[in-house]
């Protein structure tokens, strides 16, 4: 009983200082410094214990010190009239401790909010253009396909979000396919994917796509060492075919570090918003680094050409990963801008060609031995 009288006294206490606290910063604010008081303001207002425990200035409302159990003067009151209300000295302190930390929080998630505010801001003039491309491509009747490669948690998913924002609904589609069933698997190899392509004057976005199998599947082996060759030898002129024929295809691969990836990854496992992305192949990522890196190589060697060329988007950095993605897709067709006066140049520290990319993986592997990211 005792214990809940306490813990009701201090809940009351914190309630007190919690109300009490925007009055108590205001008027520290506006008080003067102490050399420009008078000296008899600048006593000490502690009471000896014998003294009568009911001291308030007529000259502020502020909080009052009144009954001091030490002897002698300049010791901790033991209470002081905080609003009105005895409180204990020691739980006022402490409760003005918690008050202030919850209070740093609060700035930090604020500053925070507003950042992420400000750069999503950022992204609505590029967002326009891209509502402007796909009215283009509606008037036009052409078919665009985006494709989105690259390591678990390199943040397509979240451009790609950021990407279809504002689009008409209409006229774009997102896919994302599971692992191909039994049926699937005794089918061509594209064909699942072909099911997916845009008619005239649609956007196909593939959030992973044919690409599973220069990457994922021989990695896991979800796949043969012969299935992996005939992808890596037919989707150059598959790509080819396509182009040729009018289709707009874009490949873009999102590279993150190891580094970045881990701290992604521990970010979802101790977030119940975000536990739902992490998978048991997510799990091995970490430790298949080096495999993912040599498919990387194998596959931007093998299939970046001039009629499908790979770009490279950075990642570490999602917003200036979202903003240069966004300018590579407004660059790769002649529409009228709505604002021309928009910077569409991409950073060239987070937009590299394929054929770059693979210059700096050489150069890597020369100086160390092995390729790193």
């Amino acid at each position: 009983m005792k214990e809940r009288e306490q813990r009701n006294s201090r809940y009351e206490t914190l309630r007190l200082v919690e109300h009490s606290m925007e009055g108590l910063q205001e008027g520290l604010a506006s008080m003067p410094e102490a050399s420009d008081l008078p000296e008899k303001k600048k006593e000490a207002s502690l009471l000896a214990p014998d003294d009568e425990a009911c001291h308030q200035s007529k000259e502020t409302e502020s909080a009052s010190v009144l009954c001091a159990d030490s002897e002698g003067g300049g010791q901790q009151p033991e209470v002081i009239l905080f609003d009105g209300r005895w409180v204990k000295t020691d739980d006022f302190v402490d409760g003005y401790k918690h008050l202030l930390s919850k209070y740093e929080k609060l700035k930090r998630k604020a500053r925070k909010a507003l950042r992420r505010r400000r750069q999503e801001q950022s992204l609505k003039p590029y967002q326009a253009e891209l509502v402007q491309l796909q009215g283009h491509l509606e008037k036009t009747q052409r078919r665009m396909i985006i494709i989105f490669e690259g390591r678990d948690a390199a943040g397509k998913g979240g451009t790609i979000r950021r990407v279809t924002r504002y689009m008409n609904e209409k006229h774009y589609r997102v896919v994302a396919l599971a692992k191909p069933t039994d049926h699937q698997r005794t089918q061509w190899f594209f064909q699942k994917y072909v099911a997916h392509f845009p008619r005239g004057g649609e956007i196909v976005l593939f959030d992973r796509s044919w690409y599973n199998r220069a990457m994922v599947e021989p990695v896991f082996g979800f796949c043969t060492d012969q299935e992996y060759q005939n992808f890596m030898r037919g989707v150059v002129g598959f790509e080819r075919d396509l182009v040729r024929q009018g289709t707009i295809l874009i490949k873009l691969y999102f590279s993150v570090t190891q580094q970045e990836q881990a701290h992604r990854f521990d970010r979802r496992g101790h977030d119940p918003l975000r536990q739902w992305k992490l998978s048991e192949v997510d799990l091995q990522a970490q430790e298949r680094w080096d495999d993912f890196t040599n498919m990387k190589y194998e596959m931007l060697r093998r299939t970046s050409t001039i009629d499908a060329p790979w770009t490279i988007i950075r990642s570490d950095d999602k917003q200036r990963a979202r903003l240069n993605a966004m300018k590579v897709i407004l660059n790769s067709v002649p529409y009228q801008r709505l604002n021309p006066g928009l910077d569409f140049v991409p950073n060239p520290e987070i937009v590299v060609s394929g054929a770059r990319e693979l210059e700096q993986m050489n150069e890597q592997r020369i100086r160390s031995g092995k390729f790193t990211e």
